[in-house]
């Protein structure tokens, strides 16, 4: 329970939000595993499209992120296990504009991170803002360069490079097929030669796969690929199916780089559409995969997967899972026909490391209390920022109300975390007494633009308010429907609760922090469901400010 606030002085009238602290707390009340064993996912809430590199002892996975800004970020661990967050590789406006694209679909999709003679690279592609490129580092937790663009590469996404024993380096992407598309969803796998020095591609390009598996059965979205050696064969693995329930990963191999690939007869190596739709607790639309090899020999994979509360709908975005990778006869496999990704499993054969100061999995309490100069790398917000309109002052974080809105596709006054639980609280304490009836701070439920619930503390007839604002899709309001509002006695700091209960969401306010007032309870909260508002994201907490 948040400490009482008796005796807090009330702010003058601004246009300044002023937000003391912010706790995020989580419990999906699964067991917790023991000592010799890890639970998936690794990396809980909106981390998808997961790759990982191993240097030594020590290994670096990242993720897409989209259009929200820091983005991709990078993530340290030396058990596979706990991972803890070192930076975001893109962290300058001067690296990407992200303009005004479509948080749920555009901006950097899949990045793919690998190192090669001191130099760690990452390939990605920026969906609406220049297409493929690289960018380069000395040290994963950056800075990283500005961006190399791949112009060989346009049309294509999810590059991903792959540095052979001869000091030969490709690049491997998906995209458009050789011929016109015979139907919706038919890409290709190419290569082409890549020289790590330049950062430019050279060569030939070459189609490795058509379609996918079985090209007469018209698979859609070959993507995800990359291509790694063992034993002196070539494997490339490939997400195909989609991103939805249908998803999958599947497997060829070569005994060159170049080709050509044969597809694994027990194909796809890793799924979960072959099981019940109505299981118990699932794990749905695992693919987009990456392995990599241990120091000890084990090999293990990261992938991506969701977990639904009901008919496929889940708001906390696609996630990071483990899992081993089983070979037996030259071929690997993650999931057998049938077989369930587990909740909790025995962990890698690799020293036990703490826990990180910020877990990322299990039930878990973070709690920012905004005392250091710098926000941690968790926090972002949509798009680059346009100026400075937000700062850490005094032991509390302040945002400058200005005039965009959410929904506006621009850089509002929004700092936001990831929702990493289906049943979760987000709670924080508020100074704000609005100079205008036009302005509104408060705490934010967000999927996208358009998809959003804001419980907002602002001003009526010269008196505060607290509102609750739902935005459910394009039709409606930029700035939303009011569900309920209530006046405010005082103008007095205030705590602002939202609680999720996998489709269901809380509006709450206090002014001791101790007695809760429900202004809406039992909300729709499939309206923040990716399956209703579309798009690859998931779904955030945020600090916002409006005037």
């Amino acid at each position: 329970m948040a400490a009482s606030l008796a005796g807090a002085a009330p702010p003058q009238r601004s246009s300044v939000a002023r937000f003391d602290w912010f706790e995020y707390r989580g419990d999906d009340g699964r067991p917790e595993p023991g000592a010799a064993e890890y639970a998936n996912p690794v990396l809980q809430g909106f981390y998808p499209d997961p790759s990982i590199v191993r240097v030594g002892s020590d290994y670096y996975l990242v993720n897409s992120t989209f259009d929200w800004f820091p983005g991709i970020p990078v993530w340290h661990s030396r058990d596979l296990v706990h991972w803890s967050q070192i930076g975001n590789a893109v962290d300058r406006s001067s690296q990407l504009n992200f303009g005004k694209l479509n948080l749920s679909n555009q901006g950097v999709y899949a990045p793919d991170i690998s190192w090669h003679a001191g130099r760690f690279y990452i390939v990605n592609t920026c969906v609406g803002c220049g297409d493929n490129f690289v960018i380069t580092a000395k040290s994963p937790a950056g800075p990283w360069s500005d961006p190399t663009f791949l112009p060989e590469l346009n049309g294509g996404i999810d590059p991903s490079l792959f540095f052979d024993a001869d000091g030969s380096a490709w690049v491997v992407n998906n995209g458009p097929p050789p011929e016109k598309p015979r139907y919706e969803g038919h890409r290709a796998i190419w290569l082409q030669q890549f020289d790590p020095r330049t950062l430019k591609t050279f060569g030939p390009r070459r189609v490795l796969v058509d379609g996918g598996v079985h090209p007469e059965q018209n698979p859609i979205w070959i993507e995800g690929p990359h291509i790694f050696k063992r034993d002196g064969v070539y494997y490339l693995i490939a997400a195909e199916g989609g991103t939805a329930e249908n998803h999958s990963e599947v497997v060829f191999r070569s005994a060159h780089v170049t080709g050509p690939y044969v597809p694994f007869a027990g194909n796809p190596i890793l799924t979960q559409r072959d099981l019940p739709r109505d299981r118990p607790n699932p794990i749905t639309s695992t693919g987009h995969a990456e392995f990599v090899q241990t120091d000890a020999g084990e090999w293990w994979t990261v992938f991506l997967g969701v977990r639904p509360y009901a008919d496929d709908q889940f708001n906390t975005g696609r996630e990071t899972f483990l899992m081993p990778v089983e070979w037996k006869d030259g071929w690997p496999r993650i999931t057998s026909p049938g077989e369930v990704v587990p909740w909790i499993a025995k962990r890698p054969a690799l020293p036990a490391q703490p826990k990180p100061a910020v877990p990322t999995s299990g039930a878990f309490t973070v709690r920012d209390d905004f005392n250091g100069s710098l926000l941690p790398p968790y926090w972002m917000m949509m798009r680059n920022p346009d100026g400075k309109w937000w700062r850490i002052s005094g032991g509390a974080l302040e945002l400058d109300a200005r005039p965009v809105r959410l929904g506006d596709m621009a850089n509002p006054s929004l700092l936001a975390r990831r929702q990493q639980h289906l049943n979760a609280t987000a709670t924080t304490r508020l100074s704000f007494d609005p100079n205008s009836d036009g302005a509104e701070a408060g705490l934010v439920a967000l999927q996208n633009d358009e998809f959003w619930y804001f419980l907002a503390v602002g001003r009526e007839q010269g008196g505060r308010v607290i509102r609750v604002r739902r935005r459910a899709g394009a039709q409606d309001a930029v700035a939303g429907t009011i569900l309920a509002s209530a006046a405010l006695a005082s103008n007095a700091p205030i705590e602002l609760r939202i609680s999720a209960h996998g489709g269901s969401y809380d509006f709450e306010w206090s002014t001791d922090g101790k007695l809760w007032h429900a202004l809406v309870k039992g909300a729709d909260g499939t309206v923040l469901s990716t399956k209703r508002a579309g798009g690859f994201v998931g779904a955030v907490f945020g600090l916002y400010a409006h005037g």
